[in-house]
This record gives structure tokens, C-alpha cells and sequence, in this order.
């Protein structure tokens, strides 16, 4: 049983007092922010006991348990099964045999970290992944995004935004792989030896499908669609990733994880070129 100091108690369904107990974390604060090391008075809003459907499965690597359930209870609401590993390896392993359609991956990790899970997901999978960090520094939202994260989450945060943006990243790489709602019209878009289809959100060079993660084939859709005209950072980042405000610095970021995979020279690329002063854009032709 978890100690907890709850000052507003609302539990709503069918559901015994022990069930409560059993579930209650220790580490959450009255506006719902997860954080690390102190007791905080705990408000439930979670509806415990309901009958909502699973429609995705989500994995949480973090090593602090009690915030793995706090997660774990908010995704819950949304008929969302969670499993919850609390080491690096053991993570990777749930990779593979559990199938998640989206993992939430804490970096500091005992034994291998984050980044290095981060890495080896990547070489094998597509899935959403999105960081959760103790530090509110650039740097490792630069460093996650570079090896490939989608979005990152810094402690203490809140829980509920947490789960917004899980639904978000669900929804988005359901339309990647044709489980929702897709569009009625097949779109695609040839440029050199690539074929890009915002269908079935998939790149190929000469007829093989290339790995690329769901945020890179959403940017190169988006330049797609832009008919060659030059889209800067700003709105690039409001457009793709659908934020006012946030580092769009991760879309420089992209733009250079996307070179590197379909550019010969990604120091002088041929097909996503920079028109300085204005933005990115995709140059069909790949004119030098």
C-alpha cells in the first residue's frame, strides 16, 4: 500500500476502497505535477473501475514507480493499457515482445540510459517515443530529437498534459498506418528516385520503403504540399507539430536528421534546401 496524504478525495464508478488504495501514488501535488523526492497532498480525479475499451498500449520506461503509476492511472481514463518497465533492458525487451504503440522514456535510467534505449529503438521501430527528463536544459531536447525522440517532457510536469500528448502522438501514427481516419484522397509526390505518399504516410527510393520516424514524414508532407515555397522554422512548428510556442529549433533538427537520410551530401542538398532569409522547402526537381 502507498502512503498519501489526500486532502480532495473524488472517486467516481464502481469501484471498493482498496482498489483506491492500491492504486494511489505518493508523489503528486494538488495541480497535478509529478515531480521527484517529497510527499505531496494527492487530489484523484481519475475515473477508477470504468469501462472504457483499450485502444492502444503504451510503454513506460521509468525507474521511480510511483510516477509510473501516476502516468499510468491518467492514460487509464482513455482506455489506454499501460506496461511499466523500470530499467533500460528490460524496456527494450518489452519493445519487442509487448509491442507498444508508443513509449514514454524516462533518461535517466540506471545502467543504460535513455538515450541509448532511444537509439535502439530507432534502428528497429517507428513508434512514437516521447522523453521524459529531469532537466529543463536545451541541450537534451536537442540531443532527444536528434537521436530520434518526438517530443520530451521535463520534471515536474503535469500529468494530464502528459496524457494530451500521448493521445495526440496515438492519433497521429494511427493515421500513419491506415488504423483511423486517413485522408479520402491518395497524395503522392515524386522527386528523384523518392515517392513520397501522404496516404499511407511512407517514403520509398527506388520501390524500398526507407525508416523514417512519423514526425519526418509529417515535415516532408508539409514542404510537399508547400509547392516549393520556402516555410520558415516558426511556421513550420505551428503547422507540423500543431504548437504556438515551444523550441522550434527541433525543426532545424529534423530538417537535418531528413538530409541525412535521403541526401547524398547532406552539407549541399539537393532535394530539402534552405532559402536563406525564408525557410526550407522541397525542390522537386533537385536542381543544384
Amino acid at each position: 500500500m502507498f502512503r498519501a496524504s489526500v486532502k480532495s478525495f473524488r472517486v467516481y464508478g464502481p469501484v471498493s476502497r482498496n482498489s483506491v488504495w492500491r492504486c494511489l501514488p505518493s508523489r503528486a501535488t494538488m495541480n497535478g505535477t509529478v515531480g521527484r523526492g517529497a510527499m505531496f497532498d494527492l487530489q484523484i480525479l481519475y475515473l477508477l473501475g470504468g469501462a472504457a475499451d483499450v485502444n492502444a498500449r503504451v510503454l513506460i520506461i521509468e525507474d521511480d514507480k510511483d510516477i509510473a503509476d501516476l502516468i499510468s492511472l491518467y492514460l487509464g481514463r482513455d482506455g489506454i493499457e499501460t506496461i511499466h518497465r523500470e530499467d533500460g533492458e528490460s524496456g527494450l525487451s518489452s519493445v519487442t515482445d509487448d509491442k507498444p504503440d508508443l513509449v514514454v522514456l524516462d533518461i535517466n535510467l540506471p545502467g543504460m540510459d535513455g538515450y541509448e534505449v532511444l537509439q535502439t529503438i530507432r534502428r528497429d521501430r517507428d513508434i512514437p517515443v516521447i522523453l521524459v527528463t529531469a532537466r529543463q536544459e536545451d541541450e537534451d531536447a536537442i540531443l532527444g530529437f536528434g537521436m530520434g525522440a518526438d517530443d520530451y517532457v521535463s520534471k515536474p510536469f503535469s500529468p494530464k498534459v502528459l496524457a494530451a500528448r500521448v493521445r495526440s502522438h496515438l492519433s497521429k501514427a494511427r493515421k500513419i498506418t491506415g488504423g483511423g481516419d486517413s485522408r479520402s484522397e491518395k497524395e503522392s509526390f515524386r522527386f528523384g528516385p523518392y515517392i513520397l505518399d501522404s496516404r499511407t504516410f511512407s517514403l520509398l527510393k527506388n520501390e524500398e520503403k526507407l525508416t523514417m520516424s512519423p514526425r519526418e514524414i509529417d515535415l516532408l508532407v508539409y514542404l510537399a504540399r508547400s509547392a516549393g515555397e520556402p516555410r520558415g522554422q516558426e511556421q513550420i512548428y505551428k503547422e507540423v507539430w500543431g504548437k504556438e510556442f515551444g523550441d522550434i529549433s527541433t525543426v532545424a533538427v529534423h530538417i537535418q536528421r531528413i538530409r541525412r537520410k535521403i541526401e547524398e551530401d547532406s552539407a549541399h542538398p539537393r532535394w530539402i534546401k534552405t532559402a536563406h532569409g525564408r525557410g526550407y522547402f522541397l525542390d522537386f526537381e533537385g536542381k543544384g
